[in-house]
């Protein structure tokens, strides 16, 4: 079986391949930083509430965002395992086609996964994840562009840190626009304001490409806003970690463990 991580800025999600539609995946808060040993230790024991064996893994890829978590959980299941994981990233040889240097190997996944899965046309991907990511690719698999936002998440507790009466509140849809109280209020800020961004970034797309683009949603509360818009037309909350997988399928025959 293959095991692929995604390194998060907030969390490590882990998917195990049982086959091509059986997987079974879970997450790890990615703080605070833990060390090769702290890995290893909470590794070791993390396959058995799923009834996997760590034997059962044949094969590990590994994406990640953060540079300072790559080595350690490398080196964690390397050690585990007995051979070596394959570390993935925007220069790792696929069909996609960009210009830049600086792409997030989540992004760049994002792209894999969009291009090599049956979407047909013009793809925009939408990563609702610590940050608010908009993606555009080509049929062909060349990357027009990227949209950076900030993240629901990362808003909402940037909203609620900075002020001194707002509380913390349930990420889900108000009755209506207009709130009563504080709690629908922030709600319908969250859950509406972002939603309008997101219809309008992916009109504001299509009219610069000159045509409609099938959008995928991905990340932590994309199906939040999958329900309440038809300008998304599939949410997948492991589209990022499948393309981690099909960058491992390309390029696994040279690659050495």
């Amino acid at each position: 079986m293959l095991l692929a991580v995604n390194i998060g800025n907030t969390n490590l999600r882990f998917a195990v391949f049982k086959s091509e539609t059986e997987i079974i995946t879970w997450t790890i808060n990615s703080k605070p930083y833990r060390t090769e040993y702290e890995f290893f230790a909470k590794f070791s024991n993390m396959y058995e509430p799923f009834g996997i064996s760590k034997d059962d893994i044949t094969d590990i890829v590994i994406g990640s965002v953060v540079p300072p978590l790559t080595t350690s959980v490398k080196i964690a299941l390397q050690r585990i395992h007995k051979f070596k994981p394959m570390v993935v990233d925007r220069n790792t040889p696929s069909g996609i086609v960009h210009t830049s240097n600086q792409m997030g190997t989540d992004l760049y996944a994002n792209a894999v996964a969009a291009h090599y899965q049956d979407y047909k046309g013009k793809k925009i991907v939408i990563d609702f994840g610590t940050a608010l990511t908009f993606l555009g690719i080509n049929e062909d698999g060349k990357v027009r562009g990227v949209v950076i936002a900030p993240g629901i998440i990362t808003a909402l507790n940037s909203l609620v840190g900075e002020t001194s009466q707002l509380p913390t509140v349930e990420l889900r849809t108000p009755e209506s626009i207009l709130g009563t109280n504080t709690e629908a209020c922030m709600q319908s800020g969250m859950v509406y304001g972002f939603l309008s961004m997101v219809e309008g970034m992916i009109d504001r797309i299509n009219a610069e490409v000159g045509e409609e683009s099938f959008v995928i949603s991905t990340g932590g509360v994309g199906g939040v806003y999958k329900t309440l818009t038809n300008k998304v037309h599939v949410d997948d909350r492991l589209h990022t970690i499948k393309g981690l997988k099909i960058l491992y399928e390309l390029n696994k025959d040279s690659f050495e463990k």
